[in-house]
């Protein structure tokens, strides 16, 4: 191969084909192979249902018979879901790639307190209703609500004394008279930290969170989250079909010897015999392996049920979190459910996820408040992965690795990963309206 790239992207998990599309959307010509032979990486959803067990419990593992037939399985290996409102729906739209997928709305957002699920109340009449809170204490927060929904950034008169650069969201919860509890379903389950760590912070943007979260509750009215039909697998290979129109060229089943560096820059890789220029690389950690640094790791279960959560109304689909303080942690857990109406599973059967950061020797245990709240688990698969970061910001290298995939039962940290790698790897930020044009024909 004689032509040399202008990026070349190793990897297609969810946030390489992002990454991908919008290089080549940006005009960029870009080459993207993966090693394995299918789309997903670490991110894929499996199917059918024998490939869930074969991976997990080896070759001769078989589901049970009731299961039903394995290819009506879709298995995400990280089910997240997407903020209705936020970025990647908005990447999503503006990119044209919602012609290849459908989405549905998550029917619940729950919240964890005491031993008990209770609905997130995310706006003033769900506020005043909800069991989570007191009588007064629901007043004091819907006069919390109403501020956060009147804040503007660039009116003081807005503010009421309380300056977003300088104000903690700590002085926020006093200045409101919040307690405890409300701190946290606010902190964890509206604007989805996923550490106390966020009230000793400027307020800015966790109100600019709890204002997401209700303007994405306000566009479907269950909750604010979407997922799309038969998992998330549809994602990478509708941003790769972007890519493609663009220009992009896809080489699947390629083996990537390694990163060709001169001068201490990238030139391109090596595959086999042969080496493919480029001017940049975009990887996902397992393809820079001396260049990342092992920061923490993920334990999750996946779990098969043939009921809905208990106490979730029957919900068909919900995300519990829960809260680190109410089980003695450090970092929440977090618990996405999907089944047949979102096209992941038979009828009458549930696939639930339950993770969180490990933070002790035995990371299986750590996630037993969330598997306690499932009910009879039919089958439960475990996992714990290592967590990477890239050692660097790549603009010497022009080598720009993803970060590995937190616990987080939403897209919010995937997103801003892969517009942060997009804004160190062409120095500037991603333009939205470059796009429009293409998307508003095609959606017509």
């Amino acid at each position: 191969m004689d032509e040399e790239y202008d990026a070349i992207v190793l990897g297609t998990g969810l946030k390489e084909c992002i990454i991908s599309g919008m290089l080549s959307v940006s005009g960029k010509k870009v080459l993207h192979i993966d090693r394995n032979n299918y789309y997903g990486g670490e991110s894929a959803s499996l199917t059918p249902l024998e490939q869930l067990y074969e991976k997990f419990h080896g070759p001769n593992a078989k589901p049970q018979p009731e299961m039903g037939r394995g290819r009506d399985w879709n298995v995400d290996l990280i089910p997240k879901f997407l903020m209705a409102n936020g970025e990647l729906v908005k990447l999503l739209i503006h990119t044209g790639v919602t012609r290849y997928l459908e989405f549905k709305s998550i029917e619940g957002s729950y919240v964890y307190k005491g031993g008990k699920i209770y609905k997130v109340p995310a706006d003033e009449m769900e506020a005043l209703a909800t069991s989570l809170m007191g009588m007064f204490e629901k007043r004091r927060f819907k006069k919390f609500l109403v501020w956060v929904q009147a804040f503007d950034r660039n009116n003081k008169e807005t503010w009421q004394g309380l300056d977003p650069d300088n104000n903690t969201m700590q002085q926020v919860y006093d200045k409101f008279g919040l307690d405890e509890n409300t701190a946290d379903f606010t902190g964890h389950a509206l604007a989805l930290h996923r550490d106390d760590d966020y009230k000793n912070q400027p307020f800015g943007p966790t109100i600019d969170m709890v204002r997401l979260y209700s303007d994405s509750l306000a566009r479907y009215g269950k909750s604010p989250y979407l997922y799309p039909l038969y998992g998330l697998g549809e994602l990478p290979q509708g941003f790769a079909r972007l890519s493609a129109i663009y220009g992009g060229t896809y080489m699947l089943d390629k083996p990537v010897d390694n990163i060709v560096i001169e001068n201490g820059r990238a030139v391109g890789v090596k595959c086999g015999e042969e080496i493919v220029r480029g001017k940049q690389i975009y990887c996902d950690p397992s393809y820079a392996p001396e260049r990342v640094k092992n920061v923490g790791k993920v334990v999750r279960a996946i779990c098969l049920l043939n009921h809905p959560i208990p106490n979730t109304n029957d919900a068909q689909s919900c995300q519990i979190i829960i809260p680190q303080k109410q089980v003695g942690r450090h970092y929440d857990i977090y618990i996405s459910c999907c089944s047949n109406t979102n096209m992941v599973t038979p009828k009458g059967w549930y696939v639930a996820m339950v993770s969180t950061t490990v933070e002790t020797a035995n990371p299986e245990a750590e996630v037993l408040p969330g598997l306690q709240l499932l009910g009879p688990i039919a089958e439960k698969f475990i996992s714990v992965s290592d967590v990477f970061e890239p050692a660097d910001l790549g603009s010497e290298s022009q080598i720009f690795i993803s970060r590995s995939y937190d616990p987080t039962s939403h897209f919010m940290t995937t997103c801003k990963d892969v517009l942060e790698i997009f804004a160190r790897g062409t120095t500037q930020e991603f333009d939205f309206g470059k796009i429009t044009h293409l998307s508003l024909q095609d959606n017509e």
